[in-house]
Formats: structure tokens, sequence, C-alpha cells
């Protein structure tokens, strides 16, 4: 065999070396991927999960409802069940105002979030003068950021506050407030007997995600 044959022969093994090398490289660089991945759901599903159980019956001056989805002119399943919550803790004497929040989820919509959630604690017994309206908002972050200016016109910037929300949506509530500087926070959660949990959970996952991430420009 000639110098040549031996030179191509070594550049031809080198070339499938180098090739084997960048396919091992991609196949460890998809595992820990998915490693990491496998980790971030296993933390965040983790923390979710704490906002549930019982309600802790703590007493507060406010009551802040976070917005959801409207059905035309009435309050989506899921809305109606964090409505029906707050008429019951109100008339539990556990805060005596109540914010509603959320903005139109479409221009077209007949009402806001909160109107409609206004609308509906009204047939609930709930006295108009005591829901106050945030109608502005289209994230859980503005639903918080925006109340807390009504509790601030309100002269209630600094009074507790019960947050009423789902379970799935509690601990990111939670930290949001906290964030925002919130005084005393408590939040009250309902389990949904209307809403896919599997779906509602694994979606809080990247809205959850989502907020680490506008955290870290708060």
């Amino acid at each position: 065999m000639g110098e040549q044959d031996k030179l191509t022969l070594r550049r031809s093994a080198n070339n499938k070396g180098r090739a084997r090398r960048w396919v091992r490289n991609i196949l460890l660089s998809i595992v820990v991927i998915v490693l990491i991945g496998a980790g971030w759901l296993a933390y965040t599903q983790f923390q979710i999960s704490k906002a549930g159980g019982a309600s802790s019956q703590e007493v507060t001056d406010v009551g802040i409802v976070l917005g959801a989805a409207m059905w035309g002119e009435r309050p989506s399943p899921g809305l109606a069940e964090r409505l029906e919550r707050t008429a019951e803790l109100y008339q539990e004497g556990r805060f005596k105002e109540i914010i509603v929040t959320g903005g139109k989820g479409a221009p077209s919509d007949p009402y806001s979030e909160a109107e409609g959630s206004k609308r509906y604690l009204e047939s609930l017994g709930v006295p108009s003068e005591h829901i106050h309206l945030e109608n502005e908002s289209t994230s859980t972050l503005e639903n918080l950021q925006n109340a807390k200016a009504i509790l601030a016109a309100m002269n209630e910037e600094h009074s507790s506050v019960t947050i009423i929300t789902h379970d799935f949506h509690g601990t990111r509530a939670r930290e949001i407030a906290e964030k925002l500087d919130y005084s005393r926070i408590n939040i009250e959660t309902v389990t949904s007997r209307v809403m896919n949990h599997l779906w509602y959970f694994s979606r809080e996952t990247l809205a959850y995600t989502k907020w680490k991430w506008d955290e870290l420009w708060l």
C-alpha cells in the first residue's frame, strides 16, 4: 500500500471518528436538555401544588378576585367558581371590600372580566358599593399591579388582602403579590369541578416559567 493510500485511510478514519463524536455530543446534549426540562417540570409542579389545601380562615380587609374568561355576558364556569367562593367569604365576614379584576378578552366582548364579575357577585347578594373594578389588565401580574393602585385610591394601600383564585394558580399569585410588596397576604384557592386539572396544572408550568422570567425585570 502506497503512502497516498495510507494517508487516505487515515483521513477516512479521522472523519469517521469526528462524525461519531459529533453524534455522541448531540445525543448527550439532548439527554441533558431532557433531564433539565424534567427537573424544572418537577420543581414547578411541586411549587404549584403548595397553594392548595384547607383555607386559613384568616380575616383580611379586602378580597381580590383574579380574572378569568368571560363567555359572552356571563363568567366562564371557572371564573364563576372563583366568584361563588368570593361571595361565600364575603358573607362569612372574611373581608369587607372586593376588587374584581380583568379587562376584555376581545374588543367585541360585551363586558370586561371585572364588569362581568361584578354583575355576577351582585346576583349572589354582594352589595354593589362594596365591589371595585379593575378592568384594564390582561395578566395576573397586571391584575395585581392595577389592584394595588385601586387599594391606594381606597386608602387601603397597607391593608391585608385575600386573593381568590384556583389552586393551580395560587403559588404564582402569592409570589407576584409578595414581589409587588403587598402587606399581609392570604391566598384562598378553589379546586375546580369544571376545569381539566391535568391541562391547567400542566399549562401553569409554562405560566410559572414566564413569571420567573418577568420577575427578573421587576
